[in-house]
């Protein structure tokens, strides 16, 4: 698909954003309001096509003058993963929240899924971009691969944030007693065309606290569009027999690691295996949280995250 004309200006952020939002949830049972226009946001979506042949759906927020912040999403996510994070951002940012290969408006090829054809791809939108250096944020696999990027590409990176990320195995790290969740045998289950509101999807998605439910039923939605297939491939290319800690060594960039205390999927030998390789790495755990905690507590988690990315 060819380069799509920006069309995300000021005026567009505006109208965004234009909702209020509230720094605190906590005092109530609710969700957190995501003080975003959510159809707006879909249909700022642009692609561009990659010199590789992928095509990768992207939206650009923010001047294109401010320092580039690349927002990396997980498995079966898109770039929406981060609109409740969106209004406590910093607004002289430049944001580029990808839909990586195989998601969202990107191309959903047959092969190749593995964590350096992902980060290529992140490469090469950032040439095309004409992006020299940035940020990078990545959660979950999203995370595997802004690592990924950093190590192939330190020269590119400027800081690193992987939240609910892991570090593979270590020796020094026991599997203690939290199990992780069993998402591969309900995976290799799935069917086309997949339900998005069947009690495995509803489960997928689940979160120990409230979320903007009109987000999780968009984020359900578009999961389920992407081919059993790709489900598949994503799952055994990029998410298994990785080995992280034998080139965690190569980061040079300043990196924080985040996690929620309550992560059913990056549980503590995960934590633990990253600390391990990465000592120098700035740690912050948030009590209560789960896989998601920028949906959970957006404006805690952007707190963290923005203080890091200014040092």
């Amino acid at each position: 698909m060819p380069y799509l004309p920006r069309i995300f200006g000021r005026a567009l952020i505006a109208a965004l954003l234009a909702l209020p939002v509230a720094s605190s949830w906590a005092a109530t049972a609710t969700a957190p309001p995501l003080g975003v226009d959510l159809d707006q946001f879909d249909r700022s979506k642009q692609v561009m096509q990659l010199p590789n042949g992928i095509s990768l759906g992207y939206v650009e927020i923010g001047p294109r003058t401010g320092r580039p912040v690349v927002l990396i999403h997980g498995y079966t996510d898109n770039a929406r993963d981060w609109v409740p994070m969106l209004p406590y951002l910093d607004k002289s940012t430049r944001l580029i929240l990808v839909d990586i290969r195989g998601h969202g408006l990107s191309s959903k090829p047959e092969c190749c899924y593995t964590r350096v054809d992902f980060a290529y791809d992140i490469k090469l939108l950032l040439d095309a971009l004409k992006v020299a250096e940035a940020d990078i944020v990545g959660h979950s696999l999203g995370s595997i691969i802004a690592q990924t990027f950093a190590e192939y590409w330190p020269e590119r990176t400027h800081r690193l944030v992987l939240i609910a990320s892991t570090g593979g195995s270590h020796p020094s790290c026991a599997a203690g007693e939290a199990k992780p969740m069993d998402f591969r045998s309900e995976i290799v289950k799935l069917k086309d065309p997949i339900d998005p509101d069947s009690p495995w999807m509803v489960e997928w998605w689940a979160s120990p606290t409230p979320v903007d439910e009109d987000f999780i039923r968009r984020q359900r939605k578009d999961s389920a569009q992407i081919p059993v297939k790709v489900w598949l491939a994503v799952l055994e290319q990029g998410l298994s027999g990785n080995d992280l800690q034998s080139t965690l060594p190569w980061i040079k960039a300043p990196t924080l690691l985040v996690w929620g205390e309550k992560d059913p999927i990056m549980v503590d030998k995960d934590r633990c295996a990253l600390i391990k390789g990465m000592p120098a790495a700035q740690v912050k755990i948030f009590p209560g949280l789960g896989h998601n905690p920028f949906w959970e507590q957006p404006a805690q988690v952007v707190q963290a995250l923005e203080a890091f990315l200014r040092q």
